[in-house]
């Protein structure tokens, strides 16, 4: 650690900054000023990323307006490609949770971009008049369009990032599908019997649901193609240069090969983000649905030998401290805690969109946090359970099969055939009696047992296509 500074002044007066940071004088009262969750911005290199790309954008088209020229572009440039390449992100120490609408994480970006790009040019860190993170690095921005375009390009990244890992997931729940195609077992309603499925049905559902969330994101990352650069303080463009705003555009198309494009009314898309609000109501629809999966496999694996026992869930590690031989379904477990939590963020999320103020909101930050957090929270949760728990799960299929065959619910699929009064009838005595409804059809010479056995055979009852006679 350096025991030598240099000093700094800023409009609040002077401050001993560390030599060797590149970080400067902005970064280090925010840095005091909030100490707040520990979780500081160099934790998420997909937003520096982001930065330093909106960062490289706006010097380009600075510097094809006119307004920046080339040596000092060329500098930053270059500064910006470092942290693109994750260099220098431990300079980033700013906590997540600020005052300021973004403006520490902009300038804790602005000043390593700053003091990088003078050392790239052969000066001292600090040297400003060469390189300034306000002059230069944040010429023709505010940290009102540059924060939110940023958060934009990582939010993009992030979608990506989950979706594959949604993939994954999709993929194991089909080849789960596939595995256990003609597989019967009880279908359940109200947590009581209903009437025969196939564990590949069950599973192919799994996927479905998941497949539905997969499009609604993809769809929602469209609204994150439009950004704001320019509007600069609150939407009207005051100070920055004719044709910038959509230079930046066309730039970061450029370097990220997405359809970037600046918003109709900046003014509008300075204040709003309802993006964010739409993207966190699809994580939690998402998380609803994938806690649900999760409940469904550990409510079925339940036992070994006094629950369901329909599933066997691959045995991940010692269940208990004081049970020996005891194993607990700890991968569906920490998928709903993951889930639970992500429903839980939505509404800080929400709130923090609601209570904007007039041209601006200030809470971006909370919003940042919140979604970075909860959209790699979901791709974990996604890959480990796939990779821990769906690859790995078996049916115990002896226990689903005389569950099938003894159960009540399977009058159902001779209701069709029998009638109501004689289905309800075989039901009944099946209940009273334990036996099964195969021989109390067979005792009470309703059926015989050619068209019987056809009727309980797993296509019919899974797949019925009954012909009824007028």
């Amino acid at each position: 650690m350096t025991t030598t500074t240099r000093q700094e002044y800023d409009l609040l007066g002077h401050r001993d900054v560390p030599a060797d940071a590149y970080y400067g004088i902005q970064t280090l009262r925010a840095f005091e000023n909030f100490t707040v969750s520990g979780v500081r911005l160099h934790q998420f290199s997909t937003f520096i990323r982001a930065f330093a790309t909106v960062k490289k954008a706006a010097a380009i088209a600075n510097n094809k307006v006119g307004v920046l020229n080339n040596t000092v572009k060329d500098a930053i440039v270059a500064a910006c490609d470092d942290l693109i390449a994750d260099k220098y992100h431990d300079q980033f120490i700013v906590d997540m949770f600020q005052g300021g609408a973004g403006t520490s994480t902009n300038m804790n970006v602005n000043e390593v971009i700053a003091n990088r790009a003078l050392e790239i040019l052969g000066y001292e860190k600090g040297q400003y008049q060469h390189v300034h993170p306000n002059n230069h690095v944040n010429l023709s921005q505010s940290t009102n369009d540059a924060y939110p375009t940023a958060l934009n390009v990582a939010l993009d990244d992030y979608c990506t990032h989950l979706l594959e890992k949604m993939a994954i997931l999709h993929q194991s729940l089909i080849n789960k599908s596939i595995e256990f195609a003609d597989q019967l077992k009880m279908g359940r309603t109200h947590l009581q019997d209903a009437v025969p499925m196939t564990a590949g049905q069950e599973f192919n559902a799994f996927a479905t649901m998941v497949k539905k969330e997969m499009a609604r994101i993809e769809s929602t990352r469209a609204l994150f193609h439009e950004i704001n650069m320019g509007g600069t303080a609150i939407g009207t463009g005051l100070n920055a240069p004719a044709g910038y705003s959509e230079l930046c555009a066309e730039t970061l198309q450029e370097l990220t090969g997405r359809p970037y494009y600046i918003a109709e009314d900046l003014i509008e898309a300075t204040q709003d983000t309802s993006a964010y609000v739409a993207l966190s109501g699809n994580l939690r629809l998402f998380a609803a649905r994938l806690s649900k999966i999760a409940h469904d496999l550990r409510l079925q694996s339940s036992g070994p030998r006094a629950g369901l026992a329909q599933y066997r869930l691959p045995e991940m590690q010692p269940g208990s401290s004081i049970m020996p031989g005891k194993v607990n379904p700890v991968i569906p477990e920490v998928v709903n805690q993951a889930c639970f939590h992500v429903m839980g963020i939505d509404t800080a999320i929400v709130m923090a969109s609601e209570n904007a103020q007039l041209q601006l909101n200030v809470f971006e930050p909370v919003i940042a946090f919140n979604l970075f957090t909860g959209m790699s929270m979901m791709a974990n949760i996604c890959e480990i359970f796939a990779t821990r728990c769906i690859d790995g799960v078996m049916m115990n299929n002896e226990a689903c099969n005389t569950e099938v065959f003894n159960n009540i619910g399977l009058v159902t699929a001779l209701n069709p055939h029998l009638g109501y009064e004689s289905s309800t009838y075989v039901a009944r005595k099946a209940q009273e009696t334990g036996g099964r409804v195969y021989d109390i059809v067979l005792e009470e010479n309703l059926m015989d047992k050619e068209t019987l056995d056809n009727l309980l055979s797993p296509a019919n009852m899974v797949y019925p296509k009954v012909k009824l006679t007028p």
